[in-house]
């Protein structure tokens, strides 16, 4: 239980609830900070992982708007790292500011994580993360046409930039974080699913994609031999026959059963499938190990398997 080494997933919810003023965000990650100070406080070693969803894509506008000859636009892997710096230092602060209300004598710190990705991943060939802000049918096209993008259009909504998602392949950091959260720092990391790159004639190279943050965080999870992945998202439990007159909640449930719910086609691919798989995968990769997938409100009960869905190998 107490000394045992958790990755906490934190979903978009508790960074962004609204606002994307600096302001509302640090509110909401003070209220985020809350929680994981009470698990942070039963003795687990923890290491947090982060979305950057809303805050990637206004850095992206923000770079588009203010393009210029003297203000060139950045590319999306060097957006991805300032969102890891901006969410890291804002969760930095606030996770201190608890430490020292508690008492509790532990250093946090915060490490711009960099994720390969194989460069052959067939996600290059099929483009199908959205990304930025909508465009009319118009402006998608002459975009297309200046820069080497690609733009789809997004259920009726309008058309949007999509990059794509390659499965991470390692973390280049993971032995830094290891070590931190070993030595018993509280560590940040894995930002948005890290800043995808590549090797390419002994060198690393960013590459424009974005890396799905329950995959990243399975894989940092697998790394660092963590005992339990807590995926924190909108809903208490992983559902079946979601927001239907028969749905369930799963509470305890084998990796095996959770496969099979899957193949039936129970999970969204935009939402819950990708925790799902990310769920499997941590769970099969080391014996004794579980994943919980719960709600931000319910992440202290979850870490001692009193909420949320538990999900095991036997």
């Amino acid at each position: 239980m107490g000394n045992e080494r958790i990755v906490i997933a934190l979903g978009g919810n508790a960074i962004q609830s609204g606002s994307a003023t600096a302001e509302a965000q640090q509110e909401a990650l003070n209220h985020t900070a809350k929680q994981l100070i009470e698990i942070i406080k039963q003795g687990y070693q923890v290491a947090i992982t982060h979305g950057n969803g809303p805050q990637v894509g206004n850095i992206l506008l923000q770079q588009i708007q203010s393009h210029s000859e003297q203000t060139p636009a950045m590319p999306l892997d060097t957006c991805g790292a300032m969102s890891q710096g901006m969410i890291g230092y804002w969760l930095e602060n606030a996770i201190n500011d608890q430490l020292h209300e508690e008492g509790l004598d532990k250093q946090v710190a915060s490490v711009i994580t960099r994720v390969e990705v194989n460069p052959d991943d067939k996600a290059f060939s099929n483009p199908s993360k959205p990304i930025g802000p909508f465009y009319s049918e118009k402006e998608a096209k002459e975009q297309m046409e200046k820069n080497d993008v690609t733009f789809k259009e997004d259920a009726g909504r309008g058309w949007r930039r999509v990059v794509p998602s390659p499965k991470p392949v390692k973390i280049l950091e993971h032995e830094v974080i290891k070590s931190l959260v070993d030595n018993g720092m509280v560590v940040v990391s894995t930002g948005g699913g890290g800043i995808p790159v590549y090797r390419k004639d002994n060198k690393i190279l960013g590459v424009e994609a974005v890396i799905d943050k329950d995959f990243a965080s399975e894989k940092l999870a697998e790394l660092i031999q963590a005992d339990k992945l807590v995926i924190l998202t909108e809903v208490e439990h992983v559902y079946v026959n979601y927001q239907a007159a028969n749905q369930k909640a799963l509470e305890q449930v084998t990796t095996e059963e959770l496969r099979n719910y899957a193949e039936e086609g129970q999970f969204s691919a935009g939402s819950m499938l990708p925790k799902v798989e990310a769920a499997i995968a941590f769970v099969e990769s080391k014996p004794g190990s579980k994943c919980i997938i719960t709600s931000l409100d319910k992440a202290v009960e979850a870490v001692n398997e009193n909420a949320g869905t538990v999900i095991k190998n036997h």
